[in-house]
């Protein structure tokens, strides 16, 4: 396990073990590495056992993290550094879209087709949230967001409407949300009072079992998602064809 920081890679952590991520890799490219490993600790060669080239399949596979946070009344869902998650799920399909929405589902996340997006992100966030907010726009879906953000969205022409923030009064996002007015939530933050400002945007998410994302990384990849559901292309395929 690693972490970059100013362009310098830095080694946390390295465990000689096969416990999750190999399991994953071996059904991703259709070989028992595990297996493979121990025949080779016993004396025989890759070579012998025909692995020497790297596999390179068509298809793509998102591991996605399984999170207990609806378990536990209070707790918020950023995460950090520490292990939080207590399972994951493989997502496998042609397209990186599809197969982060087969993942999606997978934890039980309710992916939607269309409906209302709701958008607040920090300053740093804004450029890359106005592309993210057109994307939805395009897609078919209603935006709103905090004045900030919608200020940021209204300058470049994207239609929006303003949901007060918790601290601004009802009726504000968290009404919205417990009403079911929303169906997508977009939410980062950056500082301590931020974090603790909008804590009740992402519970309350979580308890009327709202999709939502706290970094930009996550909304692009739900962008791909939701675009493929809209396609219609997802079909059902087996381990086995993937890897013919």
């Amino acid at each position: 396990q690693f972490a970059i920081k100013d362009g310098v890679p830095y080694v946390l952590e390295v465990n000689p073990r096969a416990s999750r991520t190999i399991p994953f890799v071996s059904k991703s490219i259709g070989v028992p590495l595990a297996k493979l490993a121990a025949r080779v600790m016993a004396g025989e060669s890759l070579e012998k056992l025909g692995f020497t080239r790297q596999k390179n399949p068509k298809h793509m596979a998102v591991k996605e993290a399984v999170f207990p946070f609806i378990k536990f009344p209070g707790v918020d869902l950023l995460l950090g550094p520490e292990m939080k998650s207590t399972g994951e799920v493989m997502g496998i399909d042609r397209t990186f879209g599809s197969a982060f929405a087969r993942a999606t589902m997978g934890i039980g996340g309710r992916l939607p087709a269309k409906g209302t997006a709701f958008i607040s992100v920090a300053d740093r966030d804004k450029p890359e949230a106005v592309k993210i907010g057109k994307a939805l726009a395009q897609l078919g879906f209603e935006l709103v967001a905090t004045s900030g953000t919608a200020r940021a969205l209204n300058d470049v022409g994207i239609k929006v409407g303003i949901v007060n923030k918790v601290l601004e009064g009802s009726p504000h996002v968290v009404d919205l949300l417990k009403k079911g007015g929303i169906d997508l939530v977009i939410n980062t933050t950056m500082g301590k009072q931020a974090i603790k400002d909008s804590y009740s945007i992402r519970r309350t998410a979580l308890n009327m079992g709202i999709l939502y994302t706290t970094t930009i990384a996550g909304a692009l990849a739900l962008l791909e998602a939701i675009k493929s559901i809209q396609s219609g292309t997802m079909e059902v395929v087996s381990l086995q064809e993937y890897h013919e």
